[in-house]
């Protein structure tokens, strides 16, 4: 298991310099997006696009995943449909080729014949990445490849990845919006259960070298499997430990925090917004992209990320899931936890990954119907979740 995260990891990376080389040129950026089918779009949005550095990745990770574990390609799944059409009307199915040479052939056909930026995007897409990290590479845990599914979001907050903006200041910590919000998404769970086990979590724009102009980014993972829990960050939280400074609410003792943080969507309901309002204060903090609010959780940022709509996606939550779960955290329904009983002893109404939605169509069969909250610590989500309902209820009887 930990041959396919560690790969995984590499091909996140790889996915990570293609997100970075699309961007690179704004005139061969604008060649990249064609807007998406009428089923393939999230409601969300009245407009979605997607961009051939999507199919790219997507692809990428799906070719090379195949190449290192034969088999495993049928169980992987993403948001993007690889087919696109160019100015000659020629629909082309994009994917990976053998050589450098053919695949830059096939992109020039998506490009209605520019020779160098398919040439540039083949050399990238066929770069051999390597990734190492010392906690990963000391450990050894087997699982049956076959009971594995893997849930790919190739580009989160595509809106941002187009748009572009390197300026954006964050809120202690927390950006906005811009191109630190775009995050590349795989998470793998147990196609049995539907339980995430392992997720990994690449921003590909993390700083950018003044003089070059050129990004770099972070990449994030966790496994849960068994009962063994690691995760990228581990290092990072036993040093804060000793500190008095750490921002991030791990361990017990940060259960009896009276105040608590959490990330949202720009368009979150009025209501919920109030009820945050006031079992948060002025702690929320308003950002762009699924992927992103949940990695502000994994770092620690916040306590909670908090959804209510249902225009979410496993592929979108997958991955943070399964990093949280390692944390001793996780990713719940928040129609079910508001309707739940805190006093039945019931577990969390946990997300999975394996089921469709019954008689939804299109993308909607894989949508978060319930809307969702990220956390880190299950004790603080228990005392979030009472207050959230009781502020909610003094809402309701108040109107």
């Amino acid at each position: 298991m930990s041959d396919i995260l560690r790969e995984l990891l590499c091909v996140s990376e790889k996915a990570a310099n293609i997100a970075r080389a699309c961007r690179q040129q704004e005139a061969l950026f604008q060649l990249l997006i064609e807007e998406k089918k009428e089923e393939e779009k999230n409601k969300k949005f009245a407009v979605d696009f997607k961009t051939l550095a999507d199919v790219l990745v997507q692809e990428v990770i799906k070719q090379n995943m195949e190449n290192k574990f034969p088999g495993l390609e049928k169980n992987i799944f993403g948001e993007e449909s690889n087919e696109f059409t160019n100015d000659l009307g020629e629909k082309i199915t994009l994917r990976l080729c053998s050589t450098e040479e053919e695949t830059a052939e096939l992109l020039s056909k998506v490009l209605n014949g520019n020779k160098v930026a398919s040439e540039a995007l083949a050399r990238v897409v066929h770069q051999d990445v390597a990734f190492t990290d010392p906690t990963l590479d000391s450990t050894e845990i087997n699982v049956p490849q076959d009971i594995l599914g893997i849930w790919v979001d190739p580009i989160d907050s595509t809106y941002q990845y187009i748009k572009g903006s390197a300026d954006i200041k964050s809120n202690q910590g927390i950006f906005p919006c811009g191109l630190q919000c775009v995050t590349i998404l795989i998470g793998v769970y147990d196609i049995q259960t539907g339980v995430p086990l392992m997720g990994v979590i690449n921003q590909p724009f993390v700083s950018r070298d003044p003089n070059t102009l050129r990004w770099k980014g972070q990449c994030y993972w966790g496994l849960s499997y068994m009962g063994t829990n690691m995760h990228s960050l581990q290092l990072t939280i036993s040093r804060r430990s000793g500190s008095e400074t750490h921002t991030g609410n791990t361990g017990s003792e940060a259960a009896f925090s009276p105040s608590f943080s959490a990330v949202i969507s720009t368009s979150e309901k009025e209501t919920i917004k109030a009820a945050l309002s006031r079992v948060c204060g002025d702690r929320i903090f308003g950002a762009a992209g699924a992927g992103y609010k949940s990695l502000c959780v994994v770092q620690g940022l916040v306590d909670i990320y908090i959804f209510s709509e249902d225009t979410t996606f496993k592929w979108d939550s997958c991955a943070a899931h399964a990093i949280l779960r390692a944390m001793g955290g996780g990713i719940v329904d928040l129609k079910e936890c508001l309707e739940r009983n805190p006093g039945t002893g019931l577990d969390l109404p946990q997300l999975v990954y394996h089921v469709e939605n019954e008689g939804a169509a299109g993308v909607d069969r894989w949508a978060n119907k319930g809307g969702l909250i990220a956390y880190r610590s299950r004790k603080r989500l228990e005392t979030f979740l009472s207050l959230l309902v009781q502020n909610l209820a003094s809402a309701e009887t108040q109107t």
